[in-house]
Order: C-alpha cells, then structure tokens, then sequence
C-alpha cells in the first residue's frame, strides 16, 4: 500500500508554527543544544552545526569535540562553552567524559555526528551519550549506527541515501525505487524521524507520516551543507519543536536558505558556512 504524503509548502507549515519565543524572558527559554562531533581533520563539520543551531534560535550553546581541536573551537565559536575530549592516535574522538555525560544529561536537544568518522568506538560514544538522555537526539554521518541503541529518546535521523544504503545493507537504487515507501517503513519499525536527504528530501515520522521536500537549490548540494541542516535541526528541537516538526521545518529553512543564495550569488558556488545566516530572516 503507498504512504499518503504532505508536501512541505508555506502553507503546511504556517498551520503548524513553531513555539513562539517572542515573549521569552531569555536564553534558557529558548533551550539547550550539545553538539558531540569533530575530529583533527574535520572540525569545520561542527562549527557549521553549532553556528545554524544557534542562528535557529536555540538560546545556549555546548560543544565537545576532540581534546586537540578545542582551544581552536573555542574561538571559533565563541558563543559557545567548549568541552575537550579524548581522542586516539588519527584524532578521533575515543571515550566520554564526565563531563560531557552531564552535559548531555542538561541538555535539550543533543546532536551527535557531524565530523566524525562510522567506527565502534564512534558507536559507543553515541551508545553511551543517548543512555543518559530522554530529550531529543539527531544522529548524522557518523554517528548514524546508534540508532539502534536507543531508549527513552526521540530519535532523528539525517542520512543521504548512501548513508541509508550503508545502514540497511540495501543498494541505493532499490532504496531509490520507492524512497517513500522504505521511509515510512523504517520510521515505524525504528521507532525514529527519518530525514532521508536527496534532491527530493523525504520525512517519516515513527507513527508513519511522511512529508516531501523538493524545493531547495541545486547548490545545497556542497560540503558541509548536510552540517548546516542537522544543526539547524537540533535547534528547532531546543526551541521544543517535536522531532518531526524540526525535521520538516528544518528542511524546508535549509532549503529556503539556498535558494536565497542561489537568488543572490548564482545557482552553485556558496558556501556551506554562508546557509545559517539566511535562517533568521525566514523565522521572522
């Protein structure tokens, strides 16, 4: 049987507005978002995450990356308290700290992934992160295997269909033959949001609604650009958006963005640190 679908239009979305934070007395109000990623050859990865989240209107801002990176992080996010941790010979982030555990037990939105290499140890860094919340949790690149581990959680996930391809042992042009189908079906039987990134963007929520996306520009389709949108994500989930309203919504503003850029600058060429400043305006 084929899943109904929604496109995601303006209209969609102005009957289904976001928490207003208009009268909020300040940041914490507005929520708490921990972002777990980057490695020494990949911390760009999460800057361009913390930076969306925050311009997604998320009001605090945590970071934890590699021990070698932080100091550099630090400053290149100054909005943000940084948090260092352990890594392993190539740099990548090896184990948990006490601090960051209480950090993931705060917070409000928790996003794990970006920069971050698929391996077991990246697994059950994850694995152990998502133990000790019950808030909403994104899982992108390659953090994307402790979607099993979950618990309590409210689970999103962002994989592009390779990413997907590699998750279910499926080939990419089988997943392609009914990307609507497989979404609904694996939202269900996980128990989790699927963002399933592609030209068309397809949402599924765990209680089978599905949404399509195919607006956007071509020119999202850069590096660093799969950042920008899960950090924009977790934002919207700080804010107390309910998963699936922060992966539709989050979509739809990643894709507005770029074709505000392609507007002004051409269809491809921006950049992928240049998407989270459009986001605001779209918000007001």
């Amino acid at each position: 049987m084929k899943a109904s679908t929604h496109k995601v239009t303006l209209a969609l979305l102005r009957k289904w507005p976001l928490p207003d934070h208009a009268d909020s007395a300040g940041k914490e109000e507005r929520g708490r978002v921990l972002i777990v990623g980057g490695s020494r050859q990949t911390p760009g990865a999460v800057r361009l995450a913390a930076v969306a989240a925050l311009r997604s209107g998320a009001g605090k801002l945590q970071i934890a990356c590699g021990a070698d990176v932080a100091i550099a992080m630090a400053m290149a996010v100054p909005e943000a308290m940084v948090v260092g941790m352990k890594v392993d010979g190539r740099g990548q982030i090896a184990s948990c700290s006490d601090d960051v555990l209480t950090a993931a037990r705060r917070t409000d939105a928790l996003l794990m992934g970006p920069g971050m290499n698929e391996s077991s140890v990246t697994g059950r860094v994850a694995a152990r992160l998502m133990r000790v919340t019950e808030r909403t949790v994104i899982l992108d690149a390659g953090a994307l295997q402790a979607y099993r581990e979950q618990r309590t959680a409210n689970v999103i996930m962002t994989p592009h269909l390779g990413e997907m391809a590699s998750l279910t042992g499926m080939t990419t042009r089988r997943l392609g033959s009914d990307v609507t189908r497989f979404a609904r079906d694996f939202a269900r039987a996980q128990k989790v949001t699927l963002v399933l990134k592609g030209a068309i963007t397809t949402i599924a929520s765990a209680d089978g609604r599905v949404w399509i996306h195919d607006g956007g520009s071509v020119g999202l389709g850069t590096s660093g650009s799969g950042d920008v949108l899960a950090g924009v994500v977790a934002g919207l989930a700080a804010r107390g958006a309910r998963p699936e309203q922060a992966a539709v919504w989050g979509v739809w503003l990643h894709g507005k963005a770029g074709q505000v850029l392609s507007d002004k600058l051409g269809l491809i060429g921006f950049l992928a640190r240049e998407i989270p400043g459009e986001i605001p305006a779209l918000l007001s």
